[in-house]
């Protein structure tokens, strides 16, 4: 009896190493016989690969025979596609769950949000009732075209290698973008691949390589990816620019919640403080500024911050025309023009 409950323990034990070796990433089966040999030796056994190769077959199909798929071919590696492995949960990490595959169903990642829902078979009522969420992307992230553009960008993350992109930024018009340092980045809702192009060239900077080389290609509108070429990128890292600026008034006691941001100095009244924050990307950058409004002013470099001034100034050129427009001919109105806040 003892050798039996020994030999069942080791069965499971062996069928939990191969799906933990799986859900890593897919292995072929040389590979998978090769770990396994060695955690059968930590058990206190020591078979020859051929037996190893023999029990990982007869496992494989015992674990489908659960319900857990894994696909293998002639000339493909063994890949854990889903399991249905119990998952035991707390009621709080069921909450945590729930909460993270509905922030991203509403995000456009239904098909991601529903691969967590399984985990644990996941309900509305899972998901905490204080927390609402509105991103309404304009695009399903998990459509066939998007998840083969994702799967296809991913690849050429892990190569590292210059490849091209075909963009259609308007109905109708494309064109074939050179790729070198890139990844994924969702912002503001929208997914959007992050890329360093060597070939552009900055009106704003005198010097190679440099933020305007940074550009966004929003993923709904990536055609097709290209194969990756024999030229290795150029750097492993973007190129960035220190940026200073000031907030005051409602931002007077400002906290970056930036990685990229640190307080560089504070005014001891309270009144402003100084902010460096290293940005690799002007215009999200500069949108934000303007979000600030009056509460925030660039400081350095002066060129970023004449652009912040030109911005204000077109604002309050359209305003005061506006305002204008809406004054019937013949009246005469003096006194300061002011921008509503």
């Amino acid at each position: 009896m003892p050798s039996k409950t020994s030999n069942d323990y080791n069965q499971i034990a062996f069928a939990l190493e191969i799906l933990k070796l799986l859900a890593e990433k897919p292995r072929r089966r040389e590979e998978l016989a090769d770990l396994l040999s060695v955690f059968l030796e930590q058990q206190g056994t020591s078979p020859d690969n051929t037996d190893v190769k023999q029990k990982l077959t007869r496992m494989i199909r015992k674990l489908r025979d659960c319900g857990i798929e894994i696909e293998s071919g002639t000339h493909s590696p063994y890949k854990l596609v889903e399991s249905n492995f119990p998952v035991l949960l707390s009621s709080e990490q069921r909450e945590a769950l729930a909460l993270a595959a509905y922030f991203l169903a509403d995000m456009g990642f239904s098909a991601q949000a529903s691969q967590i829902q399984r985990i644990n078979n996941l309900t509305a009522s899972d998901i905490p009732s204080f927390v609402k969420v509105d991103f309404s992307p304009p695009v399903d992230y998990s459509d066939r075209n998007s998840d083969t553009i994702v799967r296809q960008l991913q690849e050429r993350f892990v190569q590292q290698c210059r490849y091209t992109i075909r963009y259609q930024s308007k109905q109708g018009e494309g064109r074939i973008w050179d790729i070198d340092r890139s990844e994924l980045r969702l912002h503001d809702g929208l997914l959007y691949l992050f890329a360093f192009i060597p070939d552009w060239r900055s009106w704003r900077f005198d010097h190679w390589h440099n933020i305007d080389q940074n550009h966004i290609f929003r993923l709904d509108k990536i055609a097709s990816v290209g194969a990756a070429s024999g030229t290795r990128w150029v750097s492993c890292d973007f190129p960035t620019l220190k940026v200073r600026y000031r907030t005051s008034g409602q931002l007077a006691h400002y906290k970056p919640r930036r990685k990229d941001e640190v307080v560089i100095s504070s005014d001891p009244e309270g009144k402003f403080r100084e902010i460096e924050a290293t940005i690799d990307y002007w215009f999200w950058f500069r949108q934000r500024i303007l979000k600030y409004g009056a509460n925030a002013q660039i400081l350095s470099p002066q060129t970023l911050a004449d652009e912040i001034k030109k911005e204000y100034k077109k604002i309050w050129e359209k305003f005061s025309a506006d305002e204008n427009s809406l004054i019937p001919s013949g009246n005469v109105v003096t006194g300061e023009l002011k921008i509503p806040p």
